[in-house]
């Protein structure tokens, strides 16, 4: 879950900057107080929140889908801006900018092998358990 909102989010947010920088999108950027806000701070306040809940404790919320869900959101909205937090400059538009797609490319393509792999590497790791422990019982029984 946590995968697919993180493409889901980072694909709508780039289309959105891209419909707003370019006219096509009938609104503009969100301000406050004349202060233009990145979306990296909607993703701040989002993984905030999610640490709130993983903070609590309750079981419940934690492994709720909606959580991992958000937490995907939150992580890439923080990581479409990579390169602004990286220098502290607003730099989305320009060739450094590049360096945030790349993150973010990077953390799905990463994400992606390991939730492709993870069934193989848990298998793996459960038949070497099994031999292990056929292995050092076998040598554990004692000689007659």
């Amino acid at each position: 879950m946590t995968w697919i909102a993180f493409g889901v989010t980072w694909g709508t947010v780039r289309t959105i900057t891209h419909g707003i920088r370019g006219g096509w999108l009938p609104w503009g950027n969100i301000s406050a107080g004349g202060q233009h806000l990145h979306h990296y701070n909607f993703g701040i306040g989002t993984l905030a929140g999610i640490g709130l809940i993983a903070v609590r404790g309750d079981e419940r919320a934690v492994g709720h889908p909606a959580v991992a869900a958000a937490y995907g959101a939150g992580t890439a909205l923080i990581a479409d801006e990579f390169a602004l937090l990286l220098d502290l400059q607003d730099v989305y538009w320009a060739k450094q900018g590049r360096l945030s797609v790349d993150v973010s490319l990077g953390i799905l393509s990463v994400l992606g092998a390991y939730l492709t792999a993870a069934p193989f590497w848990h298998e793996c790791a459960r038949a070497t358990h099994h031999h292990v422990v056929s292995a050092a019982t076998h040598h554990l029984k004692p000689a007659r």
